[in-house]
């Protein structure tokens, strides 16, 4: 219930209306003795708003399309947060997710209300920042593969902490990621196929790999005929990315010869950027390298891969729960 001030004014509580509201409205306002208008206090019904906690966990669960997930990231039990998703499902009188066994997914109407609310929270949090400043720093411990580290993630860190001066990054990377535990970590980053089925990951790109060749003089890109004669660059772990580039552009592979083999995308960049060949590479790294001035170049049209990157959270986390749900949706917004 809210309860406003009536006046004889053709504007009642910020919108306009009929006259023949306006005149219900002073009627109800004029005193039975003396026939005057005088102030006097409605009381009108509204909707009442949800509760905040309710769209904090919804907000997390549509993200993660996890229950478990979304649960471990704030910190609470499962079942409290479903019990959350039902209660604001039925204060709206509306579901906002298809459930099914081992898969949860959006309705229509989840997904406005999904987008409406991050956007609402994030608002939120950015006024309370601005205008009064944190009272505690936050640390997150962040792992990535050390290729996603180094050609994409560390050159976006910035401006992460322009828009969150109150939380620290901890960035560790790593080469293999399944030789890797997830204690001591609060977000972990992973390429892949989402083949981690023991673990909740959710996809948060589509990638596409491109062919690097060394960037000429004068700043020209490289011919088709030039690359005939070029060596091929193999990154382990990613040898199969040849094989499906010639594929998609009808090339046979046997036509050029191979030369390296490296670990690291880095490794593969640096020696294509000192004129040692051909690497195939994901598109945004290769984006990456040329906006800091390495000198390679973008050769031919981008072909679509179905390894993606995804976001994990880590084991037994104690990082605050709203910080690593800041960081996530800001990690989902540079991947786009």
């Amino acid at each position: 219930m809210r309860v406003v001030p009536c006046f004889n004014s053709r504007r009642v509580i910020g919108k306009d209306v009929t006259s023949q509201k306006v005149q219900t409205l002073m009627a109800l306002c004029k005193t039975n003795k003396t026939g005057k208008y005088q102030r006097k206090f409605l009381v009108l019904s509204m909707p009442q708003s949800p509760n905040p906690i309710w769209l904090r966990s919804f907000e997390c669960a549509a993200r993660h399309l996890s229950f478990t997930a979304a649960a471990a990231e704030l910190g609470i039990t499962q079942s409290a947060l479903s019990l959350h998703v039902r209660s604001l499902e039925a204060q709206l009188g509306c579901p906002l997710f298809y459930r099914a066994a081992r898969n949860l997914s959006l309705t229509e109407v989840g997904q406005a209300y999904a987008f409406s609310v991050r956007q609402a929270l994030r608002d939120i949090d950015l006024s309370t920042i601005s205008l009064f400043g944190s009272n505690q720093k936050h640390e997150l411990v962040v792992r990535a593969p050390i290729s996603t580290a180094t050609l994409f993630l560390a050159h976006k860190l910035p401006e992460f902490l322009r828009i969150h001066p109150d939380i620290s990054i901890k960035l560790v990377s790593n080469i293999w990621a399944e030789s890797a535990g997830r204690e001591n970590v609060d977000v972990e980053l992973r390429v892949g196929s989402g083949e981690w089925t023991d673990i909740p990951a959710r996809k948060i790109s589509t990638e596409q790999i491109v062919r690097i060749a060394p960037k000429i003089s004068g700043g020209k890109a490289p011919s088709t005929e030039d690359l005939q004669q070029q060596p091929l660059i193999h990154i382990l772990g990613f040898q199969q990315m040849w094989e499906r580039y010639f594929s998609a552009i009808g090339v046979q592979q046997t036509q050029y010869a191979s030369t390296f083999v490296v670990d690291t995308t880095i490794a593969a960049v640096d020696i294509v950027a000192a004129g040692g060949g051909n690497a195939i590479v994901i598109e945004r790294f290769a984006k990456t390298a040329i906006e800091t001035g390495r000198k390679v170049a973008i050769v031919g049209e981008a072909v679509p891969i179905e390894q993606s990157h995804y976001l994990i959270a880590g084991q037994n986390s104690k990082a605050d729960a709203v910080a690593k749900q800041r960081f996530g949706a800001w990690l989902e917004d540079i991947f786009r």
